[in-house]
């Protein structure tokens, strides 16, 4: 009776991304129009990963309790290949997921303007550069420590009420090392979304190195999950399988 409805759950998957988006992505356009043509610094990105840690955290407070805030398909594929999510919910999550990181990103165009679409609209690429395989790995490795780190602080012996404030940390975290070779995605659906709009309001979008980032994210969100299982599965967790969302995030 408790129990949200599977409504509830999908839209409140889909105001997390959208969230998620707006204030972590629109963070990067933001960052951009604000300094002109000031070079960028690591004090920029340090505010940029800082965006995208705060509205993990809350979302994960705030949305938790009624969908697990996945608000990334990798999390919600993790969590399916490891029967701890029914696989018939999947498609619906990850569509949710893809309808609120769109509205996001069309939100940053509605606040910032032309300008945000000038500024790249945060979208995540990689330059001539860095290789496919390069950035294969980038994301690969940076979304494979998001979900494991996930499936540690929802784990039944995790300390309680800090999944938040952990998962949020490992984000700003992840960011850091990641940004300067693919923007640090680490999400299918803020991968997808602001390209779309990006698109749409008539910028430059490399749609060739989607498939890059969607491989490398999706691979990783399957691998780190069993990965974790198998390192942390007892005699009890194995006579007590349940299938449950859980909190997680971008």
């Amino acid at each position: 009776m408790d129990d949200p409805s599977l409504t509830q759950k999908l839209a409140a998957e889909a105001f997390g991304t959208a969230f998620l988006v707006f204030i972590g992505v629109g963070s990067v356009p933001a960052t951009i129009i604000i300094n002109g043509h000031a070079p960028f610094t690591m004090a920029d990105l340090g505010v940029i990963s800082f965006a995208f840690a705060t509205v993990v955290v809350a979302t994960v407070y705030a949305l938790g309790h009624i969908s697990g805030n996945h608000i990334n398909p990798a999390v919600t594929v993790g969590l399916a290949v490891t029967g701890r999510f029914p696989w018939s919910r999947v498609p619906a999550y990850i569509a949710a997921q893809l309808v609120g990181a769109t509205v996001g990103a069309a939100a940053i165009l509605g606040v910032l303007g032309t300008r945000a679409r000038d500024a790249g609209l945060g979208i995540a690429t990689y330059t001539g550069d860095i290789s496919a395989v390069q950035a294969f790995f980038a994301e690969f490795v940076g979304t494979f420590i998001l979900v494991f780190t996930v499936f540690g602080v929802i784990h039944r012996k995790a300390s309680a009420g800090f999944a938040g404030v952990a998962i949020g940390l490992v984000v700003f975290a992840a960011i850091i090392p990641l940004a300067p070779t693919t923007g640090a995605s680490i999400n299918p659906a803020r991968t997808f979304g602001p390209m779309l709009v990006q698109q749409i309001a008539g910028g430059s979008v490399a749609w060739h190195q989607l498939p890059v980032y969607l491989a490398a994210e999706f691979l990783a969100g399957a691998l780190a999950a069993l990965s974790y299982v198998a390192i942390s599965r007892t005699r009890a967790d194995t006579a007590n399988i349940t299938v449950q969302p859980a909190p997680t995030v971008v």
